[in-house]
């Protein structure tokens, strides 16, 4: 069988829609960063392979899991990061949930409603952010903030991409309860243009999805190591104007990509931001204290 390298659709860090190892990472933790990133997309591209069957996407994916343990050495990928990880002390657990996920995505083709697709999201998502603060020794404190900008990140992917996943993959992100609701069959989503009821329901779904996104603005502040809360802020920033986007346009007819020079100028929004939380809570630190300490 191929090394599963050789499935990959050709899509690197640079075109994901967030930073990934971006410049503020401090150059020490790139390598595991993108160690973690080839070996998730190599995942997500057998998933997502349009010629595999669903026990050869399985059977792959079974693999890759055992080059993170050891058992094989068939996958580059599985290699590298199982290297990357045994030298920083880490564990392959949040690479292990993110194959649980692909699998899903082999075999689960319909969510039924919004806990069901955050349950979704517990594994294709957050374990991502989990593992970068892992890498940056942050506190699991931290992880609350985390889930909340993850899950936002996978859920307005999910609401750029539902007519193609839908076409290409009979995949259905929107909750089936939402659609119901709404009025809209699970079918308007290969239409070229939402109909009203699905614009409705997808509209609705990014407003939602902005409440959730909300939980993580206080995430920047939380982290230790000053690079990375730089990147979260940039990221927290990008994912707050998409879903602005989400919530006045039509996914199906209309751009809710961001592109470049507006990424360029959202990226030093958010450096700003970031830097001006921790400018502030070092002023604030000395009040806080206890009165004596």
């Amino acid at each position: 069988m191929k090394d599963a390298n050789e499935l990959r659709s050709g899509k690197g860090h640079r075109d994901e829609n967030f930073p990934v190892a971006s410049w503020l990472i401090h150059p020490r933790h790139r390598k595991v960063v993108l160690a973690f990133y080839n070996f998730v997309r190599t995942a997500d591209d057998i998933a997502d392979h349009a010629e595999l069957r669903p026990g050869e996407k399985l059977n792959l994916l079974a693999r890759l899991d055992g080059g993170l343990t050891g058992a094989n050495r068939e996958d580059v990928a599985a290699v590298q990061l199982r290297a990357a990880l045994a030298e920083r002390g880490l564990l392959p657990k949040h690479a292990q949930d993110l194959l649980a996920a692909f699998k899903l995505d082999v075999t689960k083709l319909r969510y039924r409603d919004w806990d069901d697709l955050i349950s979704y999201c517990s594994l294709s998502a957050m374990p991502v952010g989990r593992f970068v603060l892992d890498v940056h020794g942050e506190s699991h404190a931290t992880w609350p903030a985390n889930d909340a900008l993850c899950a936002a990140l996978q859920i307005i992917n999910h609401l750029q991409d539902c007519r193609n996943d839908y076409l290409n993959l009979n995949r259905v992100y929107v909750p089936l309860n939402a659609l119901a609701a709404s009025g809209a069959a699970v079918e308007a989503l290969g239409e070229p243009q939402a109909s009203p009821a699905l614009l409705a329901c997808l509209h609705c779904l990014a407003e939602r999805t902005e409440r959730l996104l909300s939980k993580s603005d206080v995430f920047s502040g939380l982290i230790g190591d000053w690079r990375l809360a730089l990147e979260v802020s940039v990221v927290n920033t990008l994912a707050h104007r998409l879903t602005r986007l989400l919530r006045a346009r039509d996914p199906l007819r209309d751009r809710v990509h961001l592109r470049p020079p507006a990424v360029a100028a959202l990226t030093i929004v958010g450096v700003l931001r970031g830097a001006s939380r921790r400018a502030g809570r070092r002023l604030l630190a000395p009040l806080q204290k206890p009165r004596g300490a």
